[in-house]
């Protein structure tokens, strides 16, 4: 009987009650064009994926881009509060993939790409409310 309760309340809590802190829409470093996108962050069982849903560019209007929809980080894992790791990350202005890793610090993401133990900094990703 205590089981079905709590089941129950869990249910009617939904999904939003696991959601990861990472989830969400997240502004992306200014790249060397003066761009930069809005990646969306969300679950890709068993791990959390995001895309690119927007382009910007530096005066803060939305431009096109080939690169809506692209996948930018993969397959990341948390393995610690705020710390993500054994995923990908994408580096569209260079056409690049990496090795990944993610730490959450409040409203930001401090994203990080590598390749043979050389590590690039993807800058620090800030929350979009």
């Amino acid at each position: 009987m205590k089981t079905s309760a709590i089941a129950a309340v869990f249910a009617a809590l939904g999904t939003a009650a696991f959601d990861d802190p990472v989830e969400g829409i997240w502004n992306t470093k200014t790249n060397d064009n003066d761009n930069y996108g809005h990646v969306e962050i969300k679950p890709c069982s068993p791990a959390l994926c995001g895309t690119l849903v927007k382009a910007l560019n530096g005066a803060d209007k939305e431009i096109e881009s080939d690169n809506i929809g692209r996948r930018i980080v993969w397959d990341m894992v948390a393995f610690a509060e705020g710390l993500y790791d054994d995923g990908g990350i994408c580096s569209p202005d260079r056409d690049k993939e990496y090795n990944g890793d993610m730490s959450l610090a409040g409203d930001g993401l401090a994203v990080r790409g590598c390749v043979l133990g050389i590590c690039r900094d993807g800058g620090s990703w800030k929350r979009v409310n």
